[in-house]
């Protein structure tokens, strides 16, 4: 009988492979077209080198209450390395054996390495984003004025990777000043003189400065109802607007930036880039040699769903 995709804590439970296992864990998790990207690039690094022939990457539904379970199981049945999405990143970043000096300013993990002590935890979403940007607009973060939306998991992860590309000033919007207030206190030992500040998307101060990169870290945009999460005509001239939400393609805010002119792109890029260097971690193989096959298959995955060719 072939098992259910995605996977459960259930199958896990009598998991056997011979090979080496991969797998992504989350809730939800059947959206995930992390699967199809990694098992392509595996796919083609098993032609050139045969300890690849065994590998596998799979998904599977996990409950945050049962993520500490799920991680011992895991490593007990020798997975050799997991992904982590929401709402795993930060839940597991207090429960596993050792976490790497680049991960521990986010605050959360997005890959685990499989090492005898336990699972080494990483953050690759920071190498994402920047590379992200670099690919589809041409923008890097150094020396950049940068208007950063949300102040949860993902925005804290973009302020870091921003703060040490040393970005030129951060403003972070959130509606929630409770949220916002402990996200500036995080990232203020990490600022090294750069302009840190917080506000209200509803009422942008007017002295933010032109030309920045807007980027949206909220969830603002996942369904067709969601409201803005800012309004881009009350931003002096934005550079370029990049939402991190690939699903759908096309969000609200990236139609906004499109009906002012300004050059946008959607999460896609970040999601190929942060796994193909989850896979450097796990394979030793430069996130450079895989990220082409990966982005390959992220378009024909997402393309396969909205039954496009």
């Amino acid at each position: 009988m072939t098992a259910p995709d995605p996977l459960t804590l259930r199958e896990l439970t009598d998991w056997s492979y011979a090979g080496s296992a991969l797998a992504v864990l989350g809730h939800p998790i059947k959206h995930s077209i992390s699967p199809a990207m990694h098992n392509a690039a595996l796919a083609d690094l098993a032609r050139e080198n045969a300890r690849f022939a065994d590998w596998r990457y799979f998904r599977f539904e996990v409950h945050p209450d049962d993520l500490p379970r799920a991680l011992e199981l895991l490593h007990t049945k020798q997975f050799h390395g997991v992904n982590l999405t929401v709402p795993h990143k930060m839940l597991a970043f207090d429960v596993i054996a050792e976490i790497d000096a680049g991960a521990r300013p986010v605050g959360a993990v997005n890959t685990l390495l499989r090492t005898d002590q336990g699972w080494r935890g990483f953050n690759t979403d920071g190498y994402g984003l920047a590379s992200a940007l670099k690919e589809n607009l041409g923008l890097a973060l150094t020396d950049r004025p940068i208007i950063l939306l949300g102040a949860g998991g993902a925005a804290r992860g973009a302020a870091v990777e921003c703060l040490q590309q040393g970005c030129r000033s951060l403003a972070i919007a959130n509606r929630t000043p409770a949220n916002l207030q402990s996200l500036l206190l995080a990232l203020a030992p990490l600022a090294h003189g750069i302009d840190v500040r917080g506000f209200d998307p509803s009422a942008p101060p007017p002295d933010l400065p032109a030309s920045s990169l807007v980027i949206n870290a909220t969830s603002a945009g996942l369904r067709e109802t969601d409201p803005l999460p800012v309004d881009l005509r009350r931003l002096p001239q934005p550079a370029a607007v990049f939402d991190m939400i690939y699903n759908p393609a096309t969000t609200p805010l990236l139609r906004a930036a499109a009906a002012q002119r300004l050059p946008y792109a959607n999460g896609l890029a970040m999601l190929v880039h942060q796994g193909a260097k989850a896979l450097e971690i796990w394979t030793g193989i430069p996130a450079p040699r895989t990220a082409p096959l990966m982005t390959a298959a992220a378009h024909a995955a997402m393309a396969s769903r909205t039954g496009h060719s």
